[in-house]
């Protein structure tokens, strides 16, 4: 597969194009960013960890049933995957109170969420990703009706998998966000990644915070807990 010009570049993956049209290449880097890029680093290995992560996390959620853009893993920081026509919404599901949804509602941070809160939040940086609605996502044709039943449901499928690998890895997945895209067959796919990079993990036991609220919150050992993260769920660094 040969990589040619570069496509996209976002806060912490490039993207490429290849010299087959339904195929690309994403290129996961050492940046780190928070608070709309007013805060960015280079980080040691976190791109290598971060592509190992990701493409463990998306075979998992494959062998459960749910289809993702990844093909395979290149080397230790780049991954083949899909081309997709990417609907420019987030999917967030929260399964316990933190982060944003504290602050917005004034709600106590940690409390359980059931049945767990779902969200959809336009990607515009320029914006801060502001919350929208199946009405906003519809009345501008981001998605249609069918296409964001199916993004809910298959949040959902995701959460089901995947709060019960967190778990049985001793921690819990608090809060994540997805990004959906259609393929050539007009089907919705799983997107983009899934990393501690865009989800909330805390150890179970002690509630320690093992994703990039390190980073936003200056906690330090940013990496090393993603390492850590890994290697609990067997991750092969």
């Amino acid at each position: 597969m040969e990589k040619r010009d570069e496509l996209y570049r976002g806060k912490a993956k490039t993207v490429y194009l290849t010299d087959a049209e339904d195929k690309l290449i994403l290129h996961f880097r050492n940046d780190t960013s928070a608070f709309d890029g007013q805060k960015i680093e280079q980080l040691e290995r976190k791109g290598e960890v971060n592509n190992k992560f990701n493409h463990f996390i998306m075979s998992k959620l494959e062998s459960a049933g749910i289809k993702t853009q990844v093909e395979e893993r290149l080397s230790d920081t780049e991954s083949l995957v899909k081309k997709l026509d990417m609907i420019p919404v987030e999917c967030v599901v929260r399964n316990v109170a933190a982060g944003s949804l504290v602050k917005r509602l004034g709600v106590e941070e940690a409390k359980e969420l059931t049945p767990p809160v779902f969200e959809f939040f336009l990607k515009n940086d320029a914006l801060h990703d502001p919350m929208v609605n199946d009405y906003h996502i519809i009345s501008f044709g981001w998605a249609t009706e069918e296409q964001i039943s199916k993004m809910k449901e298959l949040t959902f499928k995701v959460n089901s998998v995947l709060k019960t690998l967190f778990a049985e890895a001793g921690m819990t997945l608090v809060d994540y966000k997805l990004e959906f895209g259609i393929d050539k067959q007009g089907d919705i796919v799983l997107g983009d990644e899934f990393t501690p990079d865009g989800c909330r993990l805390w150890d179970t036991e002690t509630k320690k915070k093992m994703d990039k609220d390190r980073f936003r919150q200056g906690l330090g050992n940013v990496v090393e807990t993603y390492i850590e993260v890994a290697k609990r769920l067997g991750v092969e660094l």
